[in-house]
Formats: C-alpha cells, sequence, structure tokens
C-alpha cells in the first residue's frame, strides 16, 4: 500500500505576499525635456515656457509620468514643477526621475496605505519572481513593514526560499 502524498506548503499557515498584486495598471512615460532646452543643455525660461504652453498635456491622461533630463543641463527646480502644474490635472502621478524611482514612489503610497495586520503572527514568504517592475526599494520597504508582525519572513517560493528573519 502506498502512502499518501501530502502538501505540506498547503496545508501550512504559510502566506505569500506578492508585491506585483499591487502593481498599479497604467502606462508608464519617460518625459525628457533635454530637447525642450537649447542646444540639450541651456533651459532658456521664455522659450521653455511657450513650449509647455504650447505642449498636447492631454496625451498624458490616465498615465504615470516621470520628468528627466538625460543631458548634463543644470536644470531648476520651477522646471519640474511648471511641468508638474500641466501634468497633475492629466496624468495619475508625476514624479522627477526615472522610471525606477517612479515605481518607488508607486510602491511607496501603495504600501504606505495597506494593512499589515493580517499577517501578524504568521510565516510570510516574500515572492521574488515578477513579470512587471517592481522596484528592489518596494521589497525593502515591504520588509519594514512586515517585520514588525510577522512571524518569520522568507523570500522566493514555498520549494526553495531563502530564510529572511524571525522572531
Amino acid at each position: 500500500m502506498a502512502e499518501e502524498i501530502v502538501n505540506r506548503v498547503a496545508s501550512s499557515k504559510l502566506v505569500t505576499f506578492d508585491l506585483e498584486d499591487h502593481y498599479p495598471a497604467g502606462e508608464r512615460v519617460l518625459f525628457d525635456i533635454k530637447d525642450w532646452l537649447v542646444e540639450g543643455f541651456v533651459l532658456r525660461e521664455k522659450e521653455f515656457r511657450a513650449t509647455a504652453k504650447a505642449h498636447d498635456w492631454n496625451q498624458y491622461e490616465g498615465k504615470y509620468v516621470a520628468l528627466t533630463c538625460s543631458s548634463d543641463a543644470i536644470i531648476p527646480g520651477w522646471a519640474y514643477m511648471l511641468l508638474s502644474t500641466y501634468l497633475a490635472p492629466v496624468c495619475k502621478k508625476v514624479v522627477v526621475g526615472n522610471l525606477e524611482v517612479l515605481e518607488t514612489i508607486l510602491y511607496t503610497e501603495i504600501l504606505e496605505n495597506l494593512d499589515f495586520s493580517e499577517y501578524r503572527d504568521l510565516p510570510v514568504i516574500i515572492k521574488g519572481c515578477s513579470r512587471r517592475p517592481v522596484p528592489q526599494n518596494a521589497y525593502l520597504q515591504l520588509i519594514s513593514k512586515l517585520q514588525p508582525v510577522a512571524k518569520s519572513i522568507m523570500y522566493g517560493e514555498a520549494c526553495s526560499s531563502v530564510p529572511l528573519y524571525k522572531k
């Protein structure tokens, strides 16, 4: 008589937290202001304002926008703030930085608003593989939220996890 195979993972209290489940839907756009600068390096206020005023901002409707300058130009803070006054009414979120900074800020906001009490005294495994761009900082922020409540924290998959923390 063969022994019955028992799935110990399925019957355990182990809870999986997948950051990808919280990935906000919407297109990400990198808005490079380099092309709005004279020779890619000099910001002339009058021309910059005129270009901003004439730009079609509706193309960013419902999108997440990261404002950046890919040249070595020194951009005054007001320039990004000015662009934000045009973008904020149409896009979901606008930040200064690259797309990784954008993703980090999005996850920071999401993790700040989650209730982690449901993980109290439970073993939690943070799923590691993702198809979407989950920034490394999101994992660090997640650990800081789970550590005060979880019994233990692991990373990976249930069959091959790396222990990170145990109360």
